[in-house]
């Protein structure tokens, strides 16, 4: 369901008033890079799920328990790494030491807005 043309305002006006609040944050959520995957570790890990997937059918087959289950831990590693490998790997890098402000304002603006807005409903 789209959005009103009230809501689309709302919606920018509160962008604009988050980046002017903490640039950093703002432009980590808007920043695709920061939560996209490495085609490397899909691919890594797609491909570890598949041999785990087999390695796991022969040891059912052969009835060894211990393969099969080796078979499963490297099927669950292999989706593992490819599902979390590549954000982590991209969140530290977007990590930087330094003093940030204090965030406290925004959500305060943002509360006091939302009761403004409380007290106007009929």
């Amino acid at each position: 369901m789209p959005l009103s043309e009230h809501e689309q305002k709302l919606l920018e006006q509160l962008e604009r008033q988050l980046q002017a609040d903490d640039p950093k944050f703002a432009s980590s959520l808007g920043n695709d890079r920061m939560r996209a995957l490495s085609t490397r570790h899909i691919v890594f890990g797609a491909l570890a799920a598949v041999l785990g997937l087999l390695v796991l059918l022969v040891g059912i087959s052969q009835q060894l328990i211990i393969v099969g289950v080796a078979g499963f831990l490297i099927m669950g590693g292999g989706v593992y790494w490819a599902s979390t490998q590549g954000a982590k790997t991209a969140s530290r890098k977007g990590k930087t030491s330094g003093n940030s402000k204090p965030q406290g304002k925004f959500m305060s603006n943002l509360e006091d807005r939302w009761e403004d807005r409380r007290r106007e409903e009929p």
